[in-house]
């Protein structure tokens, strides 16, 4: 999902709240902007008394010049000799050159561990609990390449901007006054002179930052496409191996990445035009002061040390410092675009979220009441006035082409997402005045895709419930039918598992996920279709599994085997997202309608038990992925 131009905040309110969250950290930012203060001193006496050894050798050499102009309580006493006085200040250089490496070694200290460290661990952890608690429309608008660049890429971008905009911008505001304010002191005229391209470099910087800002954007944007290539290629580097894609894959990978290339190409382009322009503007700078300034030294009006050498090297400071502004521009630019992308999941709506004052389900009996509900996605019509009552105890069974809302229907219960229209009620009360975690604690999901973590099997099945006990997992794990190929592994319960289960088969990972949800004991059971990519004997296990689970529970199962739909106390037939049949099986094989037509062979009416049932897809709802 893109950012709504009129929407999204403007320039002045993103700089805005970055400088709100740069404030949190002011105690960092305080002792950093101390010890810039304290560098720049020690470079500003370095500067002095070098210029000061100069005079003093010029006047040894040439006596009869200006006379040295000591600051004030720094004069040496009147017996040292010139060689004397050379050797002291050449040491205060040396002294004031380690004091110096000391504060910069203790400004990288703070900043690393303020700035670099707390700030990116803070920020992060800040962006991916509010992910957390974001529903799952913001997850099915936004691909994952782009959310995982969010919590990497753009979070690193708001410490730029911290570290290289705040800091930068106000460690160059200082430098630029206390050098200024020395030139000044030193000559009026030169100082005018050597920095009259200063406006004409302050220009240029404004147009290149309007010129590369949509850059920076459709970089970010380009970076999560690679990221998305990658991440897709190694979560499906199964079907690619098995369908000899790796050639289409790589170059897929490779036109993304390249693209991103193509896109810093262009700005490092920009950036290699504008860097040199500023360079050469400060080198007319150098060029009046060796100009002016070497006739004011022939003119006797400045000194050689004091005067034009001290003047040149704070000149060059003062250049470099304006030089600076290409990084803090780019710094600039970065930040906005990652603060803007940041700032997007933080102000992100959460759509189910907990009422103020939730009533009180306890243990809920499990009774499920679907009122008129509407469900609509993406303006797209999902489900369509859905009224279906189902006792406590009892299994429903739903069964529908892909795209007919079936498990839509099951994602309106643990609120996953809300009815658009009408109300899903439990034990009679609308779950959207029900406390969600409290909601979902009585709810126990087996997904369709299963996800498993990289930890113990024992700590997967406890994954809703980590308090439980060895003895409460194994019962949980016995009722799946998981504990027997448990015990044969490595370690039994104990068996790290890798990522996402990969060293199981199919069916075992969907047991382990039966196992998770019935650790919870939870009176509502909902099943999303666990056994549609599983081969016949693994299924018939599931389903026994699967059988033994839904005792004694409100279950709603997505299925299209016919053992399974004998079996429930009711069946919900849906097409196009709509209840077209409700009934038994025996009720609906009687009323010989798109039941009893799936569940017979065209030739001779016969009915195989276990046979899936294919209904036809319906054009209009093709779209929905339920």
């Amino acid at each position: 999902m893109s950012i709504d131009p009129d929407a999204a905040p403007t320039t002045r309110r993103l700089l805005l709240r970055l400088g709100q969250l740069a404030w949190k950290y002011r105690l960092g930012c305080a002792q950093l902007l101390a010890l810039q203060l304290v560098v720049l001193a020690l470079t500003l006496a370095t500067f002095t008394a070098l210029g000061l050894a100069v005079d003093v050798v010029r006047q040894h050499a040439a006596p009869g010049g200006p006379a040295l102009n000591w600051p004030a309580g720094l004069a040496p006493p009147a017996d040292w000799s010139p060689r004397f006085t050379v050797a002291a200040l050449a040491a205060a250089m040396l002294s004031l050159a380690a004091a110096r490496g000391v504060a910069n070694y203790w400004y990288a200290r703070v900043a690393a561990r303020f700035v670099h460290q707390r700030m990116v661990v803070d920020l992060r952890a800040l962006v991916y609990e509010k992910l957390q608690r974001l529903s799952f429309r913001f997850f099915a608008d936004h691909h994952s390449g782009s959310i995982i660049g969010r919590v990497t890429a753009d979070v690193q971008s708001l410490r730029v901007f911290v570290d290289g905009v705040v800091l930068q911008a106000l460690t160059l505001g200082l430098s630029l006054a206390f050098y200024l304010a020395y030139m000044l002191r030193i000559h009026v005229g030169l100082t005018l002179l050597c920095l009259a391209s200063t406006p004409v470099m302050w220009a240029i910087s404004a147009s290149f930052s309007r010129r590369v800002k949509p850059a920076y954007a459709k970089n970010r944007e380009l970076f999560d496409q690679m990221l998305l290539a990658l991440t897709e290629n190694v979560r499906g580097v199964q079907v690619v191996k098995g369908f000899a894609r790796h050639d289409e894959e790589r170059a897929k990978f490779a036109r993304a990445n390249r693209a991103v290339t193509d896109q810093q190409h262009w700005i490092f382009w920009r950036v290699s035009l504008f860097s040199p322009t500023i360079e050469l503007l400060t080198q007319f700078n150098l060029v009046a002061l060796l100009g002016y300034g070497g006739y004011l030294v022939m003119q006797g009006d400045l000194a050689l040390g004091s005067g034009l050498i001290v003047f040149s090297n704070l000149l060059q400071q003062f250049s470099g410092q304006v030089s600076k502004v290409t990084s803090i521009v780019n710094s600039v630019q970065q930040s906005l675009i990652g603060a803007r992308r940041v700032f997007e999941v933080l102000d992100a709506p959460i759509e189910i979220q907990s009422p103020a004052n939730p009533r009180p389900l306890g243990r809920a009996r499990g009774e499920i009441e679907f009122e008129f509900v509407e469900f609509r996605h993406q303006a797209q019509p999902v489900l369509s006035d859905i009224s279906l009552w189902i006792p406590a105890g009892q299994c429903v069974a739903l069964l529908g082409a892909t795209g007919s809302g079936k498990s839509s229907l099951l994602n309106l219960i643990p609120r996953y997402f809300d009815a658009t229209g009408g109300r899903v009620l439990i034990d009679g009360i609308d779950v959207r005045e029900l406390d969600v975690d409290e909601l979902r604690r009585n709810i126990g999901v087996v997904p369709q895709e299963t996800t498993l973590f990289g930890d113990t099997v024992a700590a997967n099945i406890a994954f809703g419930k980590p308090d439980a006990s060895r003895e409460q997992i194994e019962r949980a794990a016995r009722i799946a039918r998981a504990h027997d190929f448990i015990t044969g592994l490595p370690d039994g319960y104990d068996t790290v598992l890798k990522e996402g289960g990969k060293d199981l088969s199919g069916g075992q990972r969907q047991r382990l996920a039966i196992a998770r949800a019935l650790l919870l004991e939870p009176p509502i059971l909902l099943l999303d279709d666990p056994t549609a990519a599983i081969d016949p004997q693994t299924e018939d296990e599931i389903l026994q599994a699967m059988e033994q689970a839904m005792a004694g529970r409100t279950t709603l199962v997505v299925a299209h085997r016919l053992s399974t739909l004998r079996r429930a106390d009711l069946v919900v037939v849906l097409d196009g997202g709509r209840i077209v049949e409700l009934g038994t099986h025996e009720q609906l094989m009687r009323s010989r309608g798109l039941y009893w037509r799936a569940a017979s062979l065209q030739s001779d009416g016969q009915v195989i038990e276990d046979a899936p049932l294919r209904l036809p897809a319906h054009d209009a709802y093709a779209s929905d992925a339920a």
